[in-house]
């Protein structure tokens, strides 16, 4: 059972004389209380600023809106605002005005692999399926700082069919990911009706959800929205949590509600400095996250969106985090380390190398504690005679009548059929030279 907090009680008290815990669990409630001023902040988390600081965090506000849940402000540490992970990744800093030369509005491209508005089609069989502009919190590290929150960009009932529509009229299509904003921001109803319409499609066989409600307002994760969500057979949910602090007893009741209902989950967690680019607390979020049964899915790179700078990290911290945790805990509990690659290049793993050295007959493997160990190539392996062209296969493969999807990128470079051996970018000063002669 959830503990009301003395202090949960005091900011509940602040908002409203008369709310008392039922208020406090009433997800809409939250909402309705969402501190949005620094003034408000001040007044609620009994906290005082310099009044030359709060000008500064007012011009960030200008460019950057606050948004926090009463729930994610109770878990604030006020005597340490300096280091708190909660407060950093909640409250606005002077240095998200520090816009660096290689800083974009949409690093990834977004925009452009945009075919309708609501939709990114980015991978050959996924899409990103924007249904929502909106969230409970503003996350200072968010990637879609451009238009999150922006009321102007809600997606209206038409543009939601306009992507749909997509959806319907590609085949390739076998996996949405309902993303915004936060889906889970929209009504039980517009959920549901959403729902229908992408798991009536006879090629989707995945719909996920994005979303970090869990994380900052866990109160949302009602039995009536479990009901519905349970009811799709192809769902998945991914959440977003940091920091160790953040899986809170109210957290887990939420993921407990989804997980006993059959929903699968994963997480991702933003790497990010001064919050959690520490090994130590990495490997305790990974193990609390599997013991309520959410499996680590990415780490990511912090993109380099407009105002990120103060949070990025080396890619060299990413990587031993991974060394901290493959082999020194479960596997299902090690994430996959991403950079997402500016310009719309996709999620690219990024790993410490386990392969010393590799001959024609052994390769050199090194683990975790830097064993060194070989391993003996087979002599009498006799390859299948495939030449990637699926298509005609007529070997091992045997699949459902699904449309063919014909290799791109490094995989194209490997079928036989094909007679491209080199992928150049379309802007490669080489080609423009060979052009002008």
């Amino acid at each position: 059972m959830m503990i009301y907090t003395k202090h949960q009680q005091n900011i509940a008290e602040s908002l409203n004389s008369d709310s008392d815990i039922n208020d406090w669990k009433d997800w809409k409630w939250q909402i309705r209380h969402t501190i949005r001023t620094i003034e408000d902040f001040e007044s609620i988390l009994d906290v005082k600023f310099e009044p030359s600081e709060k000008n500064l965090m007012a011009k960030t506000l200008e460019k950057f809106p606050l948004a926090i849940t009463p729930y994610y402000a109770s878990l604030i540490d006020r005597t340490n605002l300096k280091d708190d992970p909660v407060f950093k990744q909640a409250f606005c800093s002077i240095e998200e005005l520090n816009i660096d030369t290689w800083d974009m509005a949409d690093p990834l491209s977004e925009e452009h692999d945009s075919p309708v508005s609501s939709i990114t089609h980015r991978y050959p069989d996924r899409v990103l399926f924007h249904i929502s502009s909106m969230c409970a919190m503003y996350c200072r590290h968010c990637t879609r700082k451009r238009k999150v929150g922006d009321r102007d960009t809600i997606p209206s009932k038409q543009t939601l069919n306009a992507g749909l529509k997509y959806i319907r009229e590609h085949p390739e299509v076998r996996d949405v990911l309902l993303s915004g904003g936060d889906p889970l921001m929209l009504s039980d109803s517009t959920l549901k009706w959403l729902l229908d319409e992408v798991t009536a499609i006879p090629h989707v066989e995945v719909v996920r959800i994005g979303t970090r409600m869990p994380v900052v307002l866990p109160y949302r994760i009602t039995d009536k929205l479990v009901s519905i969500l349970s009811a799709y057979d192809n769902l998945w949910i991914n959440t977003h949590f940091n920091h160790p602090r953040e899986i809170t007893e109210s957290a887990e009741t939420a993921l407990r509600k989804l997980t006993r209902s059959g929903i699968p989950m994963g997480n991702q967690t933003v790497l990010l400095a001064g919050i959690n680019d520490c090994p130590q607390i990495m490997k305790t979020l990974m193990h609390k996250l599997v013991r309520n049964r959410v499996r680590p899915y990415y780490i990511y790179q912090c993109d380099l969106s407009e105002g990120l700078t103060h949070f990025r990290t080396p890619v060299s911290k990413g990587i031993e985090i991974i060394e901290s945790l493959r082999g020194h805990t479960s596997g299902f509990a090690v994430p996959t380390y991403v950079i997402d690659a500016p310009g719309g290049g996709g999620k690219i793993p990024v790993s410490p190398n386990y392969v010393v050295s590799w001959s024609s007959n052994k390769v050199i493997l090194r683990n975790y504690e830097g064993v060194i160990c070989s391993y003996k190539e087979p002599d009498r392996y006799h390859p299948v005679q495939c030449d990637l062209n699926c298509r005609d296969c007529s070997l091992q493969l045997n699949t459902d009548g699904r449309e063919y999807l014909p290799p791109v990128g490094i995989r194209k470079l490997m079928a036989d059929y094909d007679d491209k051996i080199a992928l150049v970018p379309a802007d490669n000063e080489r080609i423009k030279r060979r052009e002008n002669d």
